[in-house]
């Protein structure tokens, strides 16, 4: 934990990505332990191995769009090889826009910035396909296509992708949409699965308002964080591996002892979603 000399969140913007608004809604505690105190334990090895072969596969996808070589790659990982050799069988379908867009401009681990109640929201589209008259965000997954789409569409990822797109670009509601591709093939096809999902003005409304009322009360949570109070639990914790500790019996109890990092304003980097299945 830091100390009570946390600056007041809104006199300098802090950066949250989709990570950080998922981990805040799942668990306010959780995202105290991980980022503010900085206390999250490793992942197992099997995990770390499944998120640097994801990480490749997007280093792949960028460079192959950059026209950069691949080979190297490819060649010394079978496993991103059959990805690869999926995602160009399917390209002609995934590189492709609604109606009547011609050749969009291809922008790969395109960035976006948004301000919102003094935070800066921050955005990263492993694709970006932009026409005339529509957009759409492509993002790659490296397991299977999870058989409940409404975990996805009320994910973070999609709710804010799709939001921030739409505030810092010309397009309307109606005219972006966003995809999950999932290259992990299943025993009956090498075929990849996609998961998409359209956008409106009600949805971009709801969004607006759920991430007005999350952010304020953040804001709320961070000025009691500062004066040395823990952020609420979620109390549904059977498998957080934060539960001994959440629930000791001094786990509210100020320590005048902690640290002050160098830079309180900026949290840590998380990943958009975890390479694991869902």
């Amino acid at each position: 934990m830091i100390s009570a000399t946390f600056p007041q969140p809104l006199s300098a913007a802090i950066r949250l990505s989709q990570g950080h608004l998922n981990l805040l809604t799942v668990c306010p505690r959780k995202f105290q332990y991980t980022f503010l105190d900085q206390l999250s334990s490793p992942n197992s090895i099997e995990q770390q191995e499944r998120q640097t072969q994801g990480a490749q596969f997007h280093l792949l996808l960028q460079q192959w769009q950059l026209g950069l070589p691949i080979a190297p790659l490819t060649q010394a990982d079978p496993q991103l090889n059959q990805w690869f050799t999926a995602f160009e069988a399917a390209s002609p379908e995934i590189l492709t826009l609604p109606g009547n867009d011609s050749d969009p401009i291809q922008q790969a681990e395109h960035e976006r910035t948004l301000e919102l109640q003094g935070y800066l929201l921050t955005m990263r589209y492993d694709l970006l396909l932009s026409g005339d008259r529509h957009a759409k965000i492509l993002d790659w997954k490296t397991y299977p296509r999870p058989q409940n789409a409404h975990y996805l569409a009320d994910n973070w990822q999609t709710r804010l992708y799709l939001y921030g797109l739409v505030e810092t670009s010309p397009y309307e509601p109606e005219q972006v949409s966003m995809a999950y591709w999932f290259f992990q093939a299943d025993q009956e096809s090498s075929t990849p699965q996609s998961l998409s999902f359209s956008y409106d003005r009600t949805q971009h409304d709801r969004t607006h308002q759920d991430l007005t009322q999350l952010l304020q009360q953040l804001t709320e949570w961070l000025n009691h964080y500062a004066a040395g109070e823990s952020l609420p639990p979620n109390r549904e914790c059977d498998r957080c591996h934060f539960f001994p500790h959440c629930f000791s019996s001094d786990f509210d109890q100020p320590d005048q002892s902690r640290a002050e990092p160098s830079n309180p304003l900026t949290l840590p980097e998380i990943l958009e979603i975890q390479e694991v299945p869902l």
